[in-house]
Protein backbone atom coordinates (compact mmCIF):
# COMPACT_ATOMS: atom_id res chain seq x y z
CA UNK A 1 0.00 0.00 0.00
CA UNK A 2 1.72 3.25 -1.02
CA UNK A 3 1.86 6.31 1.52
CA UNK A 4 -0.49 8.39 -0.16
CA UNK A 5 -3.53 5.93 -0.44
CA UNK A 6 -2.59 5.41 3.66
CA UNK A 7 -3.12 9.44 3.80
CA UNK A 8 -6.50 9.35 1.48
CA UNK A 9 -8.28 6.75 3.64
CA UNK A 10 -7.10 7.59 7.24
CA UNK A 11 -10.07 10.05 8.76
CA UNK A 12 -9.19 11.47 11.72
CA UNK A 13 -11.38 10.82 15.50
CA UNK A 14 -14.83 11.69 15.10
CA UNK A 15 -15.44 14.31 16.95
CA UNK A 16 -19.03 14.05 17.26
CA UNK A 17 -19.05 11.11 18.85
CA UNK A 18 -16.46 12.65 22.07
CA UNK A 19 -18.45 15.38 22.35
CA UNK A 20 -21.73 12.98 23.49
CA UNK A 21 -19.12 11.33 25.32
CA UNK A 22 -17.92 13.50 27.61
CA UNK A 23 -21.77 15.02 27.97
CA UNK A 24 -22.06 11.34 29.24
CA UNK A 25 -19.30 11.25 32.08
CA UNK A 26 -20.92 14.68 33.05
CA UNK A 27 -23.84 12.80 33.69
CA UNK A 28 -22.60 9.67 35.76
CA UNK A 29 -23.26 9.75 39.43
CA UNK A 30 -19.45 10.91 40.64
CA UNK A 31 -17.55 14.04 41.23
CA UNK A 32 -16.90 15.64 37.75
CA UNK A 33 -13.49 15.06 35.96
CA UNK A 34 -12.80 12.97 39.11
CA UNK A 35 -11.22 9.95 37.28
CA UNK A 36 -9.14 12.49 35.57
CA UNK A 37 -6.90 11.00 32.61
CA UNK A 38 -9.28 8.15 32.32
CA UNK A 39 -12.64 9.60 31.20
CA UNK A 40 -9.90 11.70 28.73
CA UNK A 41 -8.86 8.16 27.11
CA UNK A 42 -12.34 6.65 27.43
CA UNK A 43 -13.50 9.49 25.69
CA UNK A 44 -10.66 9.74 22.93
CA UNK A 45 -11.34 5.75 22.28
CA UNK A 46 -14.74 6.20 21.72
CA UNK A 47 -14.03 8.92 19.17
CA UNK A 48 -11.49 6.66 17.60
CA UNK A 49 -14.10 3.98 17.31
CA UNK A 50 -16.62 6.34 16.12
CA UNK A 51 -19.08 4.97 18.85
CA UNK A 52 -19.84 6.43 22.53
CA UNK A 53 -20.81 3.40 23.49
CA UNK A 54 -18.06 0.30 23.05
CA UNK A 55 -16.04 -2.99 25.06
CA UNK A 56 -12.87 -3.76 24.74
CA UNK A 57 -12.80 -7.70 25.04
CA UNK A 58 -10.33 -8.80 22.81
CA UNK A 59 -6.93 -7.25 23.60
CA UNK A 60 -4.05 -8.35 21.24
CA UNK A 61 -0.58 -7.37 21.95
CA UNK A 62 1.69 -7.14 19.05
CA UNK A 63 5.66 -7.53 19.70
CA UNK A 64 8.25 -7.23 16.91
CA UNK A 65 11.13 -9.30 17.14
CA UNK A 66 14.22 -7.78 15.46
CA UNK A 67 18.09 -7.84 15.51
CA UNK A 68 20.41 -5.15 15.25
CA UNK A 69 23.59 -4.81 13.54
CA UNK A 70 24.75 -1.99 15.22
CA UNK A 71 25.34 -4.70 18.29
CA UNK A 72 28.42 -5.29 17.13
CA UNK A 73 29.93 -2.44 18.38
CA UNK A 74 29.76 -3.36 21.58
CA UNK A 75 26.62 -0.32 22.86
CA UNK A 76 24.92 -3.42 24.79
CA UNK A 77 25.49 -5.15 27.69
CA UNK A 78 23.98 -8.82 26.20
CA UNK A 79 24.40 -10.31 22.60
CA UNK A 80 21.82 -10.79 19.73
CA UNK A 81 21.27 -14.39 20.86
CA UNK A 82 18.80 -13.16 23.39
CA UNK A 83 16.33 -11.62 21.10
CA UNK A 84 15.52 -15.43 19.77
CA UNK A 85 15.82 -17.02 23.10
CA UNK A 86 13.30 -14.40 25.14
CA UNK A 87 10.90 -14.40 20.65
CA UNK A 88 10.67 -17.75 21.69
CA UNK A 89 9.69 -17.68 25.94
CA UNK A 90 6.88 -15.67 24.18
CA UNK A 91 5.49 -18.63 23.29
CA UNK A 92 6.10 -20.42 26.10
CA UNK A 93 4.53 -19.00 28.95
CA UNK A 94 8.48 -17.38 30.13
CA UNK A 95 8.18 -14.03 29.72
CA UNK A 96 7.40 -11.30 32.60
CA UNK A 97 4.87 -9.60 30.22
CA UNK A 98 3.19 -13.06 29.15
CA UNK A 99 2.23 -13.34 33.74
CA UNK A 100 0.92 -9.72 33.19
CA UNK A 101 -0.72 -10.33 30.28
CA UNK A 102 -2.72 -13.20 31.84
CA UNK A 103 -4.22 -10.70 34.71
CA UNK A 104 -4.93 -8.55 31.96
CA UNK A 105 -6.54 -10.47 29.27
CA UNK A 106 -4.18 -9.68 26.44
CA UNK A 107 -3.87 -12.07 23.68
CA UNK A 108 0.09 -12.07 22.79
CA UNK A 109 1.43 -12.67 19.26
CA UNK A 110 5.40 -12.39 18.81
CA UNK A 111 6.47 -11.18 15.27
CA UNK A 112 9.34 -12.60 14.13
CA UNK A 113 10.44 -9.57 11.31
CA UNK A 114 13.92 -9.43 11.43
CA UNK A 115 15.70 -11.77 14.16
CA UNK A 116 18.90 -13.16 12.79
CA UNK A 117 17.66 -16.55 13.27
CA UNK A 118 14.72 -18.66 12.91
CA UNK A 119 12.54 -19.62 15.83
CA UNK A 120 10.58 -22.45 14.84
CA UNK A 121 7.56 -21.24 17.46
CA UNK A 122 7.43 -17.50 16.01
CA UNK A 123 9.35 -17.47 12.31
CA UNK A 124 6.68 -17.03 9.40
CA UNK A 125 8.55 -16.34 6.73
CA UNK A 126 5.83 -14.22 5.12
CA UNK A 127 6.64 -11.88 7.99
CA UNK A 128 10.41 -11.50 8.01
CA UNK A 129 11.71 -9.01 5.65
CA UNK A 130 15.83 -9.45 6.38
CA UNK A 131 17.74 -11.42 8.80
CA UNK A 132 18.93 -8.79 10.77
CA UNK A 133 19.62 -5.16 10.23
CA UNK A 134 23.35 -4.33 9.25
CA UNK A 135 25.89 -2.26 11.38
CA UNK A 136 24.57 1.22 10.35
CA UNK A 137 28.03 1.90 11.93
CA UNK A 138 29.27 0.37 8.86
CA UNK A 139 26.49 0.51 6.46
CA UNK A 140 23.06 1.60 6.20
CA UNK A 141 20.94 -0.62 8.45
CA UNK A 142 18.43 -1.44 5.81
CA UNK A 143 17.37 -0.18 2.07
CA UNK A 144 14.51 2.02 1.53
CA UNK A 145 12.71 -1.18 0.59
CA UNK A 146 13.05 -3.36 3.65
CA UNK A 147 11.77 -0.19 5.37
CA UNK A 148 8.62 0.05 3.46
CA UNK A 149 8.30 -4.18 3.41
CA UNK A 150 8.18 -4.00 7.49
CA UNK A 151 5.41 -1.04 7.73
CA UNK A 152 3.36 -2.86 5.15
CA UNK A 153 3.70 -6.29 7.87
CA UNK A 154 2.67 -3.73 10.74
CA UNK A 155 -0.41 -2.57 8.68
CA UNK A 156 -1.28 -6.21 7.43
CA UNK A 157 -0.80 -7.30 11.25
CA UNK A 158 -3.64 -4.68 12.39
CA UNK A 159 -6.30 -5.43 9.73
CA UNK A 160 -6.04 -9.40 10.82
CA UNK A 161 -6.07 -8.39 14.20
CA UNK A 162 -9.20 -6.45 13.41
CA UNK A 163 -11.15 -8.87 11.16
CA UNK A 164 -10.07 -11.50 14.21
CA UNK A 165 -12.48 -9.24 16.56
CA UNK A 166 -9.69 -7.69 18.73
CA UNK A 167 -10.98 -4.01 20.03
CA UNK A 168 -7.53 -2.34 20.85
CA UNK A 169 -4.05 -3.31 19.86
CA UNK A 170 -0.99 -3.44 22.21
CA UNK A 171 2.54 -2.81 20.57
CA UNK A 172 5.74 -4.35 21.76
CA UNK A 173 8.74 -4.89 20.95
CA UNK A 174 11.79 -7.26 21.35
CA UNK A 175 15.20 -6.87 19.84
CA UNK A 176 18.43 -6.56 21.23
CA UNK A 177 20.31 -2.95 20.93
CA UNK A 178 16.69 -1.31 19.95
CA UNK A 179 17.66 1.44 22.05
CA UNK A 180 20.39 2.66 20.21
CA UNK A 181 18.54 2.60 17.00
CA UNK A 182 15.60 4.61 18.86
CA UNK A 183 17.55 6.89 20.24
CA UNK A 184 19.46 7.50 16.64
CA UNK A 185 15.84 7.89 14.99
CA UNK A 186 14.75 10.00 18.31
CA UNK A 187 17.97 12.49 17.70
CA UNK A 188 17.27 13.37 14.30
CA UNK A 189 13.47 13.17 13.89
CA UNK A 190 13.59 15.55 16.80
CA UNK A 191 16.75 17.61 16.53
CA UNK A 192 18.13 16.60 19.78
CA UNK A 193 21.83 16.17 20.49
CA UNK A 194 22.36 12.33 21.14
CA UNK A 195 23.57 12.85 24.65
CA UNK A 196 20.27 14.40 25.66
CA UNK A 197 17.90 11.27 23.82
CA UNK A 198 20.36 8.26 24.46
CA UNK A 199 19.90 5.89 27.72
CA UNK A 200 21.34 3.06 29.30
CA UNK A 201 18.86 0.70 27.87
CA UNK A 202 19.23 -2.71 29.76
CA UNK A 203 21.83 -1.65 32.04
CA UNK A 204 25.34 -0.32 30.41
CA UNK A 205 27.75 0.91 32.73
CA UNK A 206 29.04 4.98 32.21
CA UNK A 207 31.50 3.73 30.03
CA UNK A 208 29.21 1.77 27.58
CA UNK A 209 26.84 4.61 27.99
CA UNK A 210 29.33 6.83 26.48
CA UNK A 211 30.10 4.79 23.57
CA UNK A 212 27.32 4.50 22.51
CA UNK A 213 26.49 8.45 22.25
CA UNK A 214 29.52 8.61 20.40
CA UNK A 215 28.59 5.65 17.54
CA UNK A 216 25.35 7.33 17.41
CA UNK A 217 27.05 10.78 17.10
CA UNK A 218 29.22 9.27 14.32
CA UNK A 219 26.57 7.59 12.37
CA UNK A 220 24.64 11.50 12.28
CA UNK A 221 27.84 12.46 10.90
CA UNK A 222 28.20 9.67 8.76
CA UNK A 223 24.86 10.05 6.37
CA UNK A 224 25.05 13.51 6.87
CA UNK A 225 21.56 13.09 8.96
CA UNK A 226 22.10 16.37 10.94
CA UNK A 227 21.53 18.51 7.92
CA UNK A 228 18.14 18.05 8.24
CA UNK A 229 16.02 20.52 9.68
CA UNK A 230 12.84 20.42 11.42
CA UNK A 231 9.76 20.37 9.06
CA UNK A 232 6.41 19.64 8.36
CA UNK A 233 5.33 16.34 8.52
CA UNK A 234 3.47 16.49 5.54
CA UNK A 235 6.43 17.33 3.71
CA UNK A 236 8.58 14.86 5.95
CA UNK A 237 7.83 11.47 4.29
CA UNK A 238 11.45 10.84 2.71
CA UNK A 239 12.84 12.18 5.59
CA UNK A 240 10.99 9.83 7.84
CA UNK A 241 12.19 6.68 5.59
CA UNK A 242 15.63 7.85 5.00
CA UNK A 243 16.35 8.24 8.57
CA UNK A 244 15.19 4.72 9.47
CA UNK A 245 16.67 3.15 6.37
CA UNK A 246 20.06 4.32 7.56
CA UNK A 247 20.08 3.93 11.40
CA UNK A 248 16.35 2.25 12.83
CA UNK A 249 15.58 -1.25 13.11
CA UNK A 250 12.82 -3.23 11.53
CA UNK A 251 10.64 -3.71 14.92
CA UNK A 252 10.82 0.16 14.97
CA UNK A 253 9.29 0.57 11.15
CA UNK A 254 7.44 -2.71 11.94
CA UNK A 255 5.59 -0.88 14.20
CA UNK A 256 5.46 2.27 12.65
CA UNK A 257 3.22 0.46 10.47
CA UNK A 258 0.76 -0.74 13.24
CA UNK A 259 0.35 2.93 14.03
CA UNK A 260 -0.45 3.51 10.98
CA UNK A 261 -2.81 0.26 10.28
CA UNK A 262 -4.71 1.37 13.63
CA UNK A 263 -5.58 4.71 11.67
CA UNK A 264 -6.93 3.02 8.73
CA UNK A 265 -8.77 0.21 10.72
CA UNK A 266 -9.97 2.94 12.98
CA UNK A 267 -8.98 0.83 16.31
CA UNK A 268 -7.01 2.44 19.27
CA UNK A 269 -3.13 1.08 19.05
CA UNK A 270 -1.20 1.77 22.76
CA UNK A 271 2.24 2.88 22.49
CA UNK A 272 3.99 0.71 25.53
CA UNK A 273 7.86 2.83 25.99
CA UNK A 274 10.54 4.11 24.27
CA UNK A 275 10.81 2.30 21.45
CA UNK A 276 6.88 2.03 20.68
CA UNK A 277 6.79 5.76 21.19
CA UNK A 278 9.34 6.18 18.65
CA UNK A 279 7.91 4.08 15.94
CA UNK A 280 4.72 6.15 17.01
CA UNK A 281 6.54 9.12 16.11
CA UNK A 282 7.45 7.95 13.07
CA UNK A 283 4.12 7.28 11.90
CA UNK A 284 2.99 10.52 13.30
CA UNK A 285 5.48 12.33 10.99
CA UNK A 286 4.55 10.29 7.67
CA UNK A 287 0.44 10.47 8.52
CA UNK A 288 -0.24 13.37 10.98
CA UNK A 289 -3.61 12.03 11.81
CA UNK A 290 -2.31 8.71 12.95
CA UNK A 291 -1.79 10.42 16.32
CA UNK A 292 -5.51 10.81 17.01
CA UNK A 293 -5.55 7.02 17.40
CA UNK A 294 -2.84 6.07 19.75
CA UNK A 295 -2.94 6.21 23.41
CA UNK A 296 0.34 6.58 25.80
CA UNK A 297 0.45 3.58 28.45
CA UNK A 298 3.36 5.23 30.59
CA UNK A 299 6.20 7.16 30.82
CA UNK A 300 9.41 5.32 30.42
CA UNK A 301 12.76 5.04 31.98
CA UNK A 302 14.45 5.99 29.33
CA UNK A 303 15.35 9.84 28.86
CA UNK A 304 14.36 10.53 25.95
CA UNK A 305 10.52 9.22 26.40
CA UNK A 306 9.04 12.23 27.61
CA UNK A 307 10.48 14.35 24.72
CA UNK A 308 8.97 12.06 22.24
CA UNK A 309 5.51 11.71 23.51
CA UNK A 310 5.70 15.71 24.27
CA UNK A 311 6.11 15.49 20.42
CA UNK A 312 3.18 13.33 19.62
CA UNK A 313 1.12 15.46 21.96
CA UNK A 314 0.89 12.72 24.08
CA UNK A 315 0.22 12.30 27.66
CA UNK A 316 1.51 9.18 30.18
CA UNK A 317 -1.46 7.50 31.69
CA UNK A 318 1.13 5.27 34.40
CA UNK A 319 4.35 6.56 36.41
CA UNK A 320 6.07 3.82 37.57
CA UNK A 321 9.71 3.67 36.80
CA UNK A 322 9.20 1.08 34.35
CA UNK A 323 11.26 0.35 31.38
CA UNK A 324 11.57 -3.55 30.88
CA UNK A 325 9.71 -2.91 27.06
CA UNK A 326 8.48 -6.20 25.32
CA UNK A 327 4.85 -4.44 25.96
CA UNK A 328 4.86 -4.81 29.78
CA UNK A 329 3.44 -1.18 29.97
CA UNK A 330 1.08 -1.37 27.67
CA UNK A 331 -0.50 -4.20 29.15
CA UNK A 332 -0.64 -2.88 32.49
CA UNK A 333 -2.57 0.03 31.17
CA UNK A 334 -5.47 -2.29 30.01
CA UNK A 335 -6.98 -2.89 33.79
CA UNK A 336 -6.60 0.82 34.64
CA UNK A 337 -8.90 1.57 30.80
CA UNK A 338 -10.88 -1.39 32.01
CA UNK A 339 -12.01 -0.07 35.25
CA UNK A 340 -12.84 3.34 33.77
CA UNK A 341 -14.91 2.17 31.18
CA UNK A 342 -16.78 0.17 33.55
CA UNK A 343 -17.96 3.13 35.21
CA UNK A 344 -18.25 5.03 32.63
CA UNK A 345 -20.97 2.43 30.56
CA UNK A 346 -22.17 1.19 34.37
CA UNK A 347 -23.03 3.68 36.83
CA UNK A 348 -26.24 5.36 37.64
CA UNK A 349 -26.50 9.00 36.96
CA UNK A 350 -27.11 11.87 39.79
CA UNK A 351 -31.40 11.51 38.96
CA UNK A 352 -30.80 7.78 39.42
CA UNK A 353 -28.60 7.75 42.90
CA UNK A 354 -30.54 11.13 44.04
CA UNK A 355 -28.06 12.99 44.04
CA UNK A 356 -28.17 17.05 42.81
CA UNK A 357 -26.09 17.00 39.35
CA UNK A 358 -22.75 18.69 40.15
CA UNK A 359 -22.13 22.10 38.43
CA UNK A 360 -18.71 23.65 36.61
CA UNK A 361 -17.46 26.62 38.21
CA UNK A 362 -14.56 28.80 36.94
CA UNK A 363 -11.95 28.05 39.11
CA UNK A 364 -11.27 31.69 39.92
CA UNK A 365 -14.76 32.34 41.37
Amino acid sequence: MKLEEVKNQVRPADRAVMERSEKHWMSVGKPLFSLGKLETEITRIAGMKRSSRYELRKKALIVMCADNGIVDEGVTQTGKEVTAIVADNFTKHMTSTCHMADVAGVDIFPVDIGMERDVPSVTKPEKKVVYGTRNFAIEPAMTVGEVWRAIEIGIDLVRQKKEEGYDIILTGEMGIGNTTTSSAVASVLLNEQPEVMTGRGAGLNQKGLEKKIRVIEDAIRKYDLGAYVDSDADTGNDRVIDVLSKVGGLDIAGLCGVFLGGALCEIPIVIDGFISSVAALCAAKLVPVSKEYMVASHASGEPAAGKVLDALGLSPMITAGMSLGEGSGAVALMPLLEMGLRVYLDMSNFEEINVEQYEVFDKEK
